[in-house]
Protein backbone atom coordinates (compact mmCIF):
# COMPACT_ATOMS: atom_id res chain seq x y z
CA UNK A 1 0.00 0.00 0.00
CA UNK A 2 1.07 3.50 -1.11
CA UNK A 3 1.74 5.57 1.47
CA UNK A 4 -0.11 9.47 0.67
CA UNK A 5 2.61 12.21 0.07
CA UNK A 6 2.59 14.47 2.97
CA UNK A 7 1.40 18.36 2.85
CA UNK A 8 4.00 20.83 1.93
CA UNK A 9 4.33 22.65 5.20
CA UNK A 10 4.41 26.73 5.20
CA UNK A 11 7.89 28.10 5.18
CA UNK A 12 8.80 29.20 8.84
CA UNK A 13 8.78 33.10 9.92
CA UNK A 14 11.84 34.37 11.00
CA UNK A 15 11.66 36.43 13.79
CA UNK A 16 13.82 39.53 13.40
CA UNK A 17 17.30 39.99 15.56
CA UNK A 18 16.42 43.02 18.57
CA UNK A 19 19.37 44.99 18.53
CA UNK A 20 20.81 44.55 22.59
CA UNK A 21 20.55 47.54 24.35
CA UNK A 22 23.57 49.44 25.74
CA UNK A 23 24.08 48.83 29.13
CA UNK A 24 21.57 46.04 30.01
CA UNK A 25 21.08 42.77 29.66
CA UNK A 26 19.44 41.20 26.45
CA UNK A 27 16.14 40.40 28.97
CA UNK A 28 15.64 43.29 30.37
CA UNK A 29 15.67 45.11 26.53
CA UNK A 30 13.24 42.51 25.46
CA UNK A 31 11.22 43.30 28.52
CA UNK A 32 11.49 47.55 27.50
CA UNK A 33 10.48 47.28 23.88
CA UNK A 34 7.53 44.82 24.48
CA UNK A 35 6.21 47.48 27.01
CA UNK A 36 6.75 50.30 24.22
CA UNK A 37 5.16 48.38 21.77
CA UNK A 38 2.07 47.93 23.90
CA UNK A 39 1.80 51.82 25.13
CA UNK A 40 1.60 52.94 21.09
CA UNK A 41 -0.66 50.34 20.14
CA UNK A 42 -3.97 51.73 19.28
CA UNK A 43 -7.11 50.93 21.60
CA UNK A 44 -9.90 48.63 19.49
CA UNK A 45 -13.27 48.63 21.56
CA UNK A 46 -15.06 45.39 22.60
CA UNK A 47 -17.72 44.44 20.32
CA UNK A 48 -20.81 43.42 22.21
CA UNK A 49 -23.00 42.02 19.50
CA UNK A 50 -22.61 40.51 15.65
CA UNK A 51 -21.37 42.74 13.44
CA UNK A 52 -24.49 42.49 10.84
CA UNK A 53 -26.70 43.53 14.37
CA UNK A 54 -24.92 46.62 14.79
CA UNK A 55 -24.90 47.30 11.48
CA UNK A 56 -29.07 47.44 11.03
CA UNK A 57 -28.91 49.14 14.16
CA UNK A 58 -27.34 51.76 13.00
CA UNK A 59 -29.70 52.04 10.14
CA UNK A 60 -32.91 51.63 10.96
CA UNK A 61 -34.68 54.30 12.93
CA UNK A 62 -38.30 55.26 14.01
CA UNK A 63 -39.04 56.76 10.83
CA UNK A 64 -38.27 54.05 8.80
CA UNK A 65 -40.80 51.82 10.82
CA UNK A 66 -43.50 54.44 10.36
CA UNK A 67 -42.68 54.66 6.91
CA UNK A 68 -43.12 51.19 6.13
CA UNK A 69 -46.16 50.63 8.24
CA UNK A 70 -47.65 53.42 6.39
CA UNK A 71 -46.44 51.71 3.09
CA UNK A 72 -47.98 48.72 4.50
CA UNK A 73 -51.73 50.18 5.12
CA UNK A 74 -51.81 51.99 1.80
CA UNK A 75 -51.34 48.66 -0.22
CA UNK A 76 -53.98 46.73 2.16
CA UNK A 77 -56.17 49.71 1.23
CA UNK A 78 -55.70 49.17 -2.58
CA UNK A 79 -56.16 45.89 -2.04
CA UNK A 80 -59.71 46.14 -0.33
CA UNK A 81 -60.63 48.53 -3.22
CA UNK A 82 -59.60 46.24 -5.69
CA UNK A 83 -61.51 43.52 -4.54
CA UNK A 84 -64.60 45.85 -3.84
CA UNK A 85 -65.29 47.93 -6.31
CA UNK A 86 -67.68 46.26 -7.99
CA UNK A 87 -69.94 46.13 -4.63
CA UNK A 88 -69.17 50.04 -4.37
CA UNK A 89 -70.25 50.58 -8.17
CA UNK A 90 -73.38 48.66 -7.27
CA UNK A 91 -73.99 50.56 -4.18
CA UNK A 92 -73.56 53.89 -5.64
CA UNK A 93 -75.88 52.96 -8.51
CA UNK A 94 -78.40 52.21 -5.85
CA UNK A 95 -77.86 55.16 -3.76
CA UNK A 96 -78.68 57.23 -6.95
CA UNK A 97 -81.52 55.42 -8.15
CA UNK A 98 -83.14 55.92 -4.63
CA UNK A 99 -81.85 59.62 -4.33
CA UNK A 100 -83.20 60.20 -8.03
CA UNK A 101 -86.92 58.55 -6.75
CA UNK A 102 -86.67 60.59 -3.69
CA UNK A 103 -86.51 64.03 -5.54
CA UNK A 104 -88.97 63.22 -8.37
CA UNK A 105 -91.50 62.33 -5.49
CA UNK A 106 -90.56 65.45 -3.58
CA UNK A 107 -91.26 67.49 -6.82
CA UNK A 108 -94.61 65.61 -7.95
CA UNK A 109 -95.97 66.04 -4.04
CA UNK A 110 -94.66 69.76 -4.07
CA UNK A 111 -96.78 70.54 -7.84
CA UNK A 112 -99.35 68.81 -6.69
CA UNK A 113 -100.67 70.58 -3.67
CA UNK A 114 -99.24 74.00 -5.46
CA UNK A 115 -101.58 76.49 -7.93
CA UNK A 116 -99.90 74.70 -10.51
CA UNK A 117 -102.63 72.04 -10.26
CA UNK A 118 -105.78 74.09 -8.78
CA UNK A 119 -109.18 73.32 -9.81
CA UNK A 120 -109.66 75.84 -12.53
CA UNK A 121 -112.80 73.90 -14.50
CA UNK A 122 -115.60 72.14 -12.70
CA UNK A 123 -117.40 69.62 -15.48
CA UNK A 124 -120.69 68.32 -14.50
CA UNK A 125 -121.32 64.77 -16.13
CA UNK A 126 -124.42 62.62 -16.07
CA UNK A 127 -127.11 64.85 -15.25
CA UNK A 128 -130.29 64.75 -17.41
CA UNK A 129 -133.33 66.12 -14.83
CA UNK A 130 -131.21 68.46 -12.79
CA UNK A 131 -130.02 71.71 -13.71
CA UNK A 132 -126.27 71.65 -14.57
CA UNK A 133 -125.55 75.58 -13.85
CA UNK A 134 -126.81 74.89 -10.51
CA UNK A 135 -124.99 72.16 -9.42
CA UNK A 136 -122.02 73.89 -10.76
CA UNK A 137 -122.61 76.88 -9.01
CA UNK A 138 -123.11 74.74 -5.49
CA UNK A 139 -119.53 73.48 -6.21
CA UNK A 140 -118.27 76.93 -7.23
CA UNK A 141 -116.45 76.96 -3.75
CA UNK A 142 -114.04 73.94 -4.63
CA UNK A 143 -112.96 76.50 -7.69
CA UNK A 144 -108.83 77.45 -7.38
CA UNK A 145 -108.11 74.38 -4.82
CA UNK A 146 -104.97 72.32 -5.70
CA UNK A 147 -106.51 68.88 -6.63
CA UNK A 148 -105.11 66.90 -3.81
CA UNK A 149 -107.01 69.10 -1.19
CA UNK A 150 -110.24 69.26 -2.84
CA UNK A 151 -112.62 69.12 0.41
CA UNK A 152 -115.39 65.33 -0.66
CA UNK A 153 -117.12 66.40 2.57
CA UNK A 154 -118.51 69.77 1.71
CA UNK A 155 -118.86 68.48 -1.98
CA UNK A 156 -121.46 65.54 -0.51
CA UNK A 157 -123.01 68.60 1.67
CA UNK A 158 -123.50 70.56 -1.50
CA UNK A 159 -125.05 67.95 -3.26
CA UNK A 160 -127.14 66.27 -0.31
CA UNK A 161 -129.42 69.54 -1.35
CA UNK A 162 -130.36 67.74 -4.54
CA UNK A 163 -132.63 65.00 -4.06
CA UNK A 164 -132.54 63.64 -7.78
CA UNK A 165 -129.09 62.76 -6.66
CA UNK A 166 -128.21 58.96 -6.19
CA UNK A 167 -124.59 58.58 -6.28
CA UNK A 168 -121.48 60.79 -7.38
CA UNK A 169 -118.07 60.26 -7.89
CA UNK A 170 -115.08 62.97 -8.47
CA UNK A 171 -112.31 62.14 -11.03
CA UNK A 172 -109.05 65.00 -11.17
CA UNK A 173 -107.97 65.78 -14.57
CA UNK A 174 -104.75 67.64 -14.33
CA UNK A 175 -103.73 70.16 -14.49
CA UNK A 176 -106.96 72.12 -13.63
CA UNK A 177 -110.50 69.90 -14.43
CA UNK A 178 -112.39 68.47 -11.56
CA UNK A 179 -115.05 66.28 -13.39
CA UNK A 180 -118.08 65.53 -11.25
CA UNK A 181 -119.98 62.38 -12.34
CA UNK A 182 -123.34 61.79 -10.76
CA UNK A 183 -125.71 59.18 -11.17
CA UNK A 184 -129.86 60.28 -11.06
CA UNK A 185 -132.61 59.00 -9.18
CA UNK A 186 -135.29 56.94 -11.41
CA UNK A 187 -138.87 57.97 -10.65
CA UNK A 188 -140.95 55.39 -10.49
CA UNK A 189 -144.26 56.86 -9.67
CA UNK A 190 -146.35 59.38 -7.45
CA UNK A 191 -147.61 58.68 -4.86
CA UNK A 192 -150.97 61.14 -3.69
CA UNK A 193 -150.65 63.29 -0.67
CA UNK A 194 -151.85 66.44 1.30
CA UNK A 195 -149.71 68.78 -0.24
CA UNK A 196 -150.06 67.02 -3.64
CA UNK A 197 -148.72 64.48 -5.61
CA UNK A 198 -144.89 63.41 -4.55
CA UNK A 199 -142.33 62.17 -6.93
CA UNK A 200 -140.19 59.20 -5.55
CA UNK A 201 -138.16 56.36 -6.45
CA UNK A 202 -137.55 53.02 -6.15
CA UNK A 203 -136.45 53.64 -2.89
CA UNK A 204 -139.03 55.93 -1.55
CA UNK A 205 -137.07 58.93 -1.60
CA UNK A 206 -139.29 62.03 -2.77
CA UNK A 207 -138.11 63.83 -5.65
CA UNK A 208 -140.29 66.56 -6.24
CA UNK A 209 -143.80 67.66 -5.50
CA UNK A 210 -146.30 69.32 -7.58
CA UNK A 211 -150.59 69.69 -7.57
CA UNK A 212 -150.68 67.52 -10.61
CA UNK A 213 -149.58 64.10 -11.68
CA UNK A 214 -146.16 64.54 -13.68
CA UNK A 215 -147.34 63.36 -17.05
CA UNK A 216 -145.65 59.95 -18.09
CA UNK A 217 -145.26 59.32 -14.55
CA UNK A 218 -148.00 56.63 -12.99
CA UNK A 219 -149.35 57.25 -9.96
CA UNK A 220 -149.08 54.53 -7.04
CA UNK A 221 -151.14 53.35 -4.51
CA UNK A 222 -149.18 51.17 -2.14
CA UNK A 223 -151.10 49.83 1.14
CA UNK A 224 -148.44 51.05 3.87
CA UNK A 225 -146.70 54.15 1.58
CA UNK A 226 -143.34 53.72 0.98
CA UNK A 227 -141.63 52.10 4.06
CA UNK A 228 -143.90 48.93 3.61
CA UNK A 229 -142.68 45.56 1.77
CA UNK A 230 -145.52 45.96 -1.10
CA UNK A 231 -143.84 49.64 -2.05
CA UNK A 232 -140.32 47.88 -2.32
CA UNK A 233 -141.82 45.11 -4.23
CA UNK A 234 -143.85 47.71 -7.00
CA UNK A 235 -140.15 49.39 -7.56
CA UNK A 236 -138.72 46.39 -8.40
CA UNK A 237 -141.67 45.26 -10.71
CA UNK A 238 -141.06 48.87 -12.11
CA UNK A 239 -137.22 48.65 -12.88
CA UNK A 240 -137.58 45.33 -14.73
CA UNK A 241 -140.06 46.95 -17.09
CA UNK A 242 -138.80 47.27 -20.97
CA UNK A 243 -139.01 51.31 -21.62
CA UNK A 244 -141.86 50.02 -24.27
CA UNK A 245 -143.88 48.77 -21.61
CA UNK A 246 -143.00 51.20 -18.80
CA UNK A 247 -144.24 54.54 -20.96
CA UNK A 248 -147.44 52.47 -21.43
CA UNK A 249 -148.16 52.32 -17.32
CA UNK A 250 -150.82 54.31 -16.01
CA UNK A 251 -151.30 52.98 -12.64
CA UNK A 252 -149.95 50.69 -9.66
CA UNK A 253 -151.78 48.68 -6.67
CA UNK A 254 -150.53 46.31 -4.15
CA UNK A 255 -151.42 45.68 -1.01
CA UNK A 256 -149.04 42.80 -0.21
CA UNK A 257 -145.37 42.32 -1.60
CA UNK A 258 -147.45 39.72 -3.60
CA UNK A 259 -150.00 40.87 -5.26
CA UNK A 260 -148.56 43.74 -7.32
CA UNK A 261 -151.01 44.77 -10.40
CA UNK A 262 -150.29 47.34 -13.47
CA UNK A 263 -152.84 49.36 -14.91
CA UNK A 264 -152.11 50.19 -18.90
CA UNK A 265 -153.05 53.44 -21.13
CA UNK A 266 -156.45 54.55 -21.48
CA UNK A 267 -157.87 51.44 -22.11
CA UNK A 268 -157.15 50.36 -18.12
CA UNK A 269 -156.04 46.68 -19.29
CA UNK A 270 -154.58 44.96 -16.12
CA UNK A 271 -151.48 43.25 -15.94
CA UNK A 272 -151.32 40.38 -12.70
CA UNK A 273 -147.68 40.40 -11.94
CA UNK A 274 -147.95 38.79 -8.48
CA UNK A 275 -144.68 38.87 -6.23
CA UNK A 276 -141.33 40.78 -7.76
CA UNK A 277 -139.59 36.90 -8.13
CA UNK A 278 -138.84 36.68 -11.99
CA UNK A 279 -139.64 39.78 -13.07
CA UNK A 280 -137.13 39.91 -15.84
CA UNK A 281 -138.65 36.59 -17.23
CA UNK A 282 -142.49 38.04 -16.77
CA UNK A 283 -141.20 41.21 -18.34
CA UNK A 284 -139.79 39.52 -21.39
CA UNK A 285 -143.09 37.40 -21.93
CA UNK A 286 -145.41 40.99 -21.45
CA UNK A 287 -143.79 42.63 -23.89
CA UNK A 288 -144.39 39.50 -26.24
CA UNK A 289 -147.81 39.17 -26.02
CA UNK A 290 -148.46 42.69 -25.96
CA UNK A 291 -146.97 42.59 -29.57
CA UNK A 292 -149.51 40.56 -30.21
CA UNK A 293 -152.16 41.17 -28.57
CA UNK A 294 -152.35 45.33 -27.71
CA UNK A 295 -153.83 46.18 -24.26
CA UNK A 296 -156.74 47.87 -26.67
CA UNK A 297 -157.76 44.01 -27.25
CA UNK A 298 -157.08 43.01 -24.02
CA UNK A 299 -158.76 43.09 -20.25
CA UNK A 300 -156.31 41.50 -18.77
CA UNK A 301 -152.39 39.75 -18.85
CA UNK A 302 -151.89 37.64 -15.89
CA UNK A 303 -147.88 36.99 -15.76
CA UNK A 304 -147.88 35.54 -12.46
CA UNK A 305 -146.55 32.37 -13.64
CA UNK A 306 -143.55 32.94 -15.83
CA UNK A 307 -144.31 29.71 -17.68
CA UNK A 308 -147.61 30.52 -18.93
CA UNK A 309 -149.10 33.87 -19.57
CA UNK A 310 -152.86 34.10 -19.60
CA UNK A 311 -154.92 36.85 -21.60
CA UNK A 312 -158.28 37.07 -20.96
Amino acid sequence: MKRPTPLPQPPARTAKAVPPAVGGSPESRTSESLSDAAATAPVIPLATGSPAEESAGERVGLRDVWNASRARRKALRAEVRRFTVRQRRRRSLWIGVAASLLILTAATVGAAYSPLFAVQTLTIAGVQQLDEAQVREALSDQLGTPMPLVDESAVKAALVGFPLVESYTLEARPPHELVVRIVERTPVGVIETRAGYTLVDAAGVALSTSTTPAAGTPVLDIRGGVDSDAFLAAGQVLHSLPESVRAQVTGVTASTPDDVTLTLGDANAQVVWGSAEDSAQKALNLEKIMASRPPSTVSVYDVSSPGAVVVR
